[in-house]
């Protein structure tokens, strides 16, 4: 195992990524010790497609949300100026 400096890490960080591959690094910073592992990692041999579901076909498009939202806004300024109007300001 090797114990190596935060500082000399830094300086010299594909050296131990290197020695890491054959044994256990340890990087001390302080009081804290971190250890540095090599784990290959496997690329996906396929790519994994999903079909559509009953979600995707209730999905609506940006255009139809926009124009329900300004229709949703309308009807609760119509209301907030209703009740607006409607207030006499006396408890």
């Amino acid at each position: 195992m090797t114990v190596v400096s935060s500082k000399e890490f830094a300086t010299k960080p594909a050296r131990y990524y290197n020695l890491a591959v054959n044994e256990p690094v340890v990087i001390k910073r302080g009081n804290n010790m971190f250890h540095l592992m090599y784990k290959p990692v496997e690329k996906p041999k396929e790519r994994v497609y999903f079909e559509p579901d009953d979600d995707f076909y209730r999905s609506i498009s940006v255009d139809e949300f926009r124009e329900r939202a300004r229709e949703v806004v309308k009807a609760a300024y119509k209301r907030y100026k209703n009740e607006s109007d409607n207030f006499t300001g006396s408890p």
